[in-house]
């Protein structure tokens, strides 16, 4: 049973098998098509001929039939479809010219021979047009030793088996639309599963597309655009110095008591959405956010090349921006979280480290006083470097210098930042 069960699955699937290609698929449904509309060809030629009064023998009909389906049931058995096109297109040669042979000669027969151009038709969509050159040849080789045949015997005076001259023009009207008509068929169904095979192709495109855009999106969301830009053209290490980069650091104060007392999954929604409104802020900003690290949020201006953006002043301005918004929105904020940040300006050396998981990180003197004077910040403010100050005075308001100690630095001057003043502030909202 399991047997019959498959060799059915087979016959409705025309042979075709989940791994074949597309033009495969294609050309398996074409030529069980043709042979469909083949087989039930000779049944109704012999009601024809019966209905009109012809006794003509069905054992040629009969037998072709019987190869047909024959051939069918060996293919769907050994899946052998090289074989099968061969019988087949076999069959659609040389079955024509035997039963016209049978029924006397190329006018008795009504042109029955026509049926012989279905092997090269077929040929060409289920092999190619070059390699239906063979049988389009000996197709006229049959049609002319078949012609030459009937001029032999109509020379020595041999008359073919009579049949009315209505049945002549019938079957000759029959013949023509027929297989015009199996012409046809085959060729548009070649037409329309190919244009299904296409639009099948685009959806694969499109979808292929969309998951390259999203899997574009997903490396940008890791790496600034231009280093991945490079990630994907290079395999070597990425690193490039920068001469002058801002950097700032943001840390959540007393991060570690406040979360003892949450779930993981607390802790998680707390973080994400205090950073998501980050990485907003440094969008706004054209800044690049670097990463996160615990309760630390870094980012850094100056890596993109784009000197028409004073990177310095909008580290500046995205830090209180910070401020604010925790301090105002608490449907970001509502654990009331406080931060402290840090800004150092200097040269930095920026790269791609590793070959999984990477990341895209930022090392050097700067980051280091950056992250130093974060730790020595004071909740809710701002310190900067000599560097950044001296950057930033004339636009921004600051406290008088102070002086704290930084481990490996020694004694360092910092400026506590306090907002933009008047007439900037003014010139920004213009």
């Amino acid at each position: 049973m399991s047997y019959l069960a498959e060799l059915g699955r087979r016959l409705r699937t025309a042979g075709i098998e989940p791994d074949d290609p597309d033009d495969v698929k294609l050309k398996k449904s074409l030529l069980m098509f043709a042979m469909g509309l083949t087989v039930a060809a000779p049944v109704l030629w012999l009601a024809l001929y019966g209905f009109m009064g012809q006794n003509l023998p069905a054992s040629i009909p009969f037998g072709y039939q019987l190869v047909s389906l024959g051939t069918l049931v060996a293919y769907l058995a050994t899946r052998n479809f090289d074989l099968f096109r061969v019988l087949q297109l076999s069959l659609y040669l040389f079955f024509p010219f035997v039963l016209q042979w049978q029924l006397g000669d190329f006018i008795t027969a009504s042109g029955f021979v026509l049926w012989g151009l279905l092997a090269p038709v077929v040929a060409v969509l289920v092999y190619s047009p070059r390699d239906s050159i063979p049988w389009f040849a000996a197709y006229l080789v049959l049609i002319v030793a078949a012609a030459g045949a009937d001029y032999y015997l109509f020379s020595e005076g041999v008359k073919p088996p009579p049949v009315p001259p209505k049945t002549i023009v019938v079957f000759f009207a029959l013949n023509f639309v027929a297989i015009s008509s199996v012409v046809y068929f085959l060729l548009r169904y070649a037409a329309v599963e190919r244009d299904k095979s296409k639009a099948r192709m685009e959806e694969a495109h499109r979808l292929l597309q969309a998951e390259q855009e999203r899997s574009e999106r997903l490396l940008l969301n890791i790496l600034p655009g231009p280093v991945a830009e490079r990630l994907k053209m290079e395999d070597g290490t990425i690193a490039d110095g920068f001469a002058d980069v801002t950097v700032m650091f943001a840390d959540i104060v007393n991060f570690t008591t406040l979360a003892e007392g949450m779930s993981p999954n607390q802790i998680f929604a707390m973080l994400n959405k205090v950073f998501s409104s980050f990485d907003s802020l440094a969008e706004t900003h054209g800044l690049e956010k670097i990463k996160t690290i615990g309760d630390a949020y870094m980012v850094a201006g100056g890596l993109n090349d784009e000197s028409s953006v004073n990177y310095s002043e909008a580290i500046a301005q995205m830090a209180l921006d910070m401020r604010d918004l925790l301090a105002s929105d608490l449907s970001v904020n509502d654990h009331r979280l406080e931060i402290r940040m840090g800004i150092g300006t200097g040269p930095v050396v920026a790269g791609v480290v590793g070959k999984k998981k990477f990341i895209y990180d930022l090392w050097g003197d700067t980051v280091n006083l950056a992250s130093r004077i974060t730790a020595e910040s004071i909740p809710g403010m701002v310190q900067v470097d000599v560097t950044t100050y001296r950057r930033l005075r004339n636009r921004f308001e600051f406290d008088p210098p102070k002086t704290i100690y930084l481990k490996g630095k020694g004694d360092t001057t910092v400026y506590t930042l306090r907002g933009r003043k008047a007439a900037a502030a003014r010139e920004a909202a213009a």
